[in-house]
């Protein structure tokens, strides 16, 4: 995030590329609006009225001062995306330390299942009929001797079997995190691009909209600036609501851990390990299950943002360019028809 942050302001510092080629445009268009107006009033159209004539003064002084002008409209939505961001890193610690104890968790009942794994062949190995006439005629210390040499073989025969399961649960929870990571990471790079774009291609915008025929496309501007600058704040906020998702599913496979093999690590229940076990993973899924749901979620944030500020975007032009597209076929199929 401290990159991201310094790869925005190192951005926005290019804000005055294009201010000169603006200043030019809003002469030009001051002139032609002038014109027009004066027209309509000589023709007696119009009325004089003083307040629509220093409009495109305004707009030009906005453009002089484009910088601070631009730091303004974004005031509220860094204010929104500081707030969020400080509950998004408060609770942030609280999963962080979950993850920790959950890990303990998972390494105690990965020890568990190699020792009883151990246990199990060694029983088997001694239920064997040859096996058990060979000790009937060896001492009980002995026998106590070479259970004692042959447990941590087998141990450590199982060792590999169940370090498998705990590489790969690791492996699960570490793509569902980084694909929760990589979410995050693009949204607040199309929020640093976006933004950016409408930032140095703004002043265009507040020329043209001194002719009466864009006069919207300044408030347009405005409209899609803040909602592109939400994206931070929306961001942070989802961000937050996954965190209280993943403290819920820490909490409950951490309750369930310890129903495995007790509080202490001790005391284990082998019908539930054995079930456990045979998952082929050390975990219960509800974590990277919500890895997952809070990756999808992050891509929503340009959609949540256009709720707040209602903007037309690409989805709007891309069903307009449909629209407009089936007309024009079907205009053109009715003529080929009436031809043919």
């Amino acid at each position: 995030m401290v990159f991201l942050k310094g790869l925005k302001d190192s951005i926005w510092t290019h804000f005055d590329l294009f201010i000169t080629d603006a200043k030019a445009l809003a002469a030009i268009f001051m002139i032609i609006y002038f014109a027009i107006r004066s027209y309509e009033m000589m023709a007696g159209d119009k009325q004089l009225e003083i307040m629509p004539l220093l409009r495109p003064f305004g707009l030009v002084m906005v453009i002089m001062w484009w910088s601070a002008f631009a730091k303004v409209v974004a005031f509220p939505t860094d204010l929104v995306a500081l707030k969020t961001e400080e509950m998004f890193n408060s609770e942030q610690t609280n999963v962080n330390n979950l993850r920790y104890t959950r890990a303990d968790y998972m390494m105690k009942v990965a020890n568990a299942l190699y020792t009883y794994q151990a246990q199990t062949e060694v029983a088997e190995k001694e239920s064997d009929s040859w096996y058990g006439r060979a000790w009937e005629s060896v001492t009980s210390s002995v026998k106590e001797g070479i259970s004692t040499v042959v447990t941590p073989i087998m141990e450590l025969k199982n060792r590999l079997a169940v370090g498998m399961q705990l590489l790969m649960t690791q492996l699960l929870e570490l793509l569902g995190i980084w694909i929760l990571r990589i979410a995050v990471y693009i949204i607040f790079m199309i929020q640093i691009i976006y933004s950016s774009l409408l930032v140095i291609l703004g002043p265009f915008a507040v020329a043209v909209s001194i002719l009466p025929a864009f006069r919207d496309s300044f408030s347009t501007w405005i409209a899609r600036f803040v909602s592109v600058n939400l994206y931070s704040g929306i961001g942070y906020l989802i961000m937050y609501l996954c965190s209280l998702m993943q403290k819920y599913a820490l909490t409950s496979e951490i309750m369930k851990y310890k129903e495995l093999i007790g509080a202490d690590g001790s005391n284990a229940n082998l019908e539930k390990m054995a079930w456990f076990a045979g998952n082929g993973v050390l975990s219960f899924g509800t974590v990277i299950v919500v890895f997952l749901i809070g990756a999808i979620c992050m891509f929503t944030v340009p959609s949540i943002s256009t709720w707040i500020i209602s903007t037309s975007g690409i989805t709007s032009a891309s069903s307009s360019f449909g629209r407009n597209a089936s007309t024009v076929l079907g205009a053109a199929k009715r003529a080929a028809g009436s031809i043919f």
